[in-house]
């Protein structure tokens, strides 16, 4: 059975790149949080690509393992 993450996940749900940052992988946390600040600047008019990167975050969470 494949291993998930439901904590890392539950966090990312509320501040994207943490459940990256708690499973130890800083480079994508940070990646995340560069991306997320990027797109959500240029990018919050269009609602659906930063709920877009932010569904990715949580399934990245939630699936990737550590």
């Amino acid at each position: 059975m494949k291993q998930t993450y439901g904590v890392p996940a539950l966090v990312s749900m509320f501040l994207p790149g943490l459940g990256q940052l708690i499973k130890g992988q800083i480079l994508k946390a940070l990646f995340i949080w560069v991306i997320s600040g990027v797109v959500g600047f240029f990018l919050w008019w269009t609602v659906i690509v930063p709920f877009l990167v932010w569904a990715w975050n949580v399934y990245d969470a939630y699936n990737d393992p550590a």
